[in-house]
């Protein structure tokens, strides 16, 4: 990560913390920039911001500091009054256990000491993200596969999303996910049962590697939809 991201960082964590003050009960940091594979071209900052007064008037005063944030380009960050956080271990299980492996507590204290999820209630999510975002993927497939630039990015950008449905399957067959994102592919193919190459292409794009443009119509994009089905499929055959 550059020294320029660092300073952002810290700038808009001293700026919520003035203007909090007590409210703010937790700022964190997560994803790629914990995981240690941040990419300046490609990847968000994350935050997850813990308040005990969620309301819109106790959170009026970090309006000018979140606005100068989203203005940078980078995604708000997730907010969550105290209690609200400690009661959605159930709905938000996965995304919950994907934070608690790669995160970094930049105010206030560590929320995932002493949180708790269910694996049942991490296995039942992954399968509705699972299915839902392989339902967006077809579509949108369909809607850009004559385009060989449009079906570049439609890959690009929805890897992110299943590379966290990946980790996820992992972690839930008592695995700890790779950090590095080929060997992270590598070890959910073995489980999983596809060919790993089915992803190169979008691997060489994310680390910055050369790889070609895509054709119309191009086999990379049939054999990336094919490998996330599998997937799917596995995710739902799992006890």
């Amino acid at each position: 990560m550059t020294k320029d991201v660092n300073a952002r960082i810290d700038e808009l964590a001293h700026a919520l913390t003035g203007a909090l003050g007590t409210n703010l009960t937790s700022l964190v940091l997560y994803g790629s920039v914990a995981r240690g594979d941040y990419d300046a071209k490609r990847s968000d900052v994350n935050l997850l911001l813990i308040v005990q007064d969620a309301s819109p008037t106790a959170l009026a005063p970090a309006g000018p500091a979140i606005a100068r944030w989203a203005r940078m380009g980078q995604p708000p960050p997730l907010m969550f009054a105290a209690q609200e956080w400690r009661a959605s271990t159930d709905v938000f299980a996965m995304e919950m256990e994907e934070m608690r492996q790669a995160h970094r507590v930049l105010r206030g204290d560590d929320p995932f000491v002493g949180l708790e999820t269910s694996p049942a209630d991490v296995r039942h999510e992954l399968e509705r993200e699972a299915r839902g975002k392989l339902a967006h993927l077809r579509a949108h497939y369909a809607a850009c596969q004559s385009d060989g630039r449009a079906l570049g990015g439609l890959l690009l950008n929805s890897a992110k999303t299943f590379f966290v449905q990946f980790r996820t399957l992992l972690r839930l067959k008592g695995t700890v996910p790779p950090r590095k994102l080929d060997e992270l592919v590598a070890a959910t193919a073995s489980v999983v049962g596809f060919d790993a190459s089915a992803l190169a292409w979008v691997l060489a794009k994310t680390s910055g590697g050369k790889a070609p443009d895509l054709k119309p119509h191009d086999l990379t994009g049939v054999r990336y939809v094919e490998a996330i089905e599998r997937v799917v499929r596995f995710v739902d055959e799992m006890d």
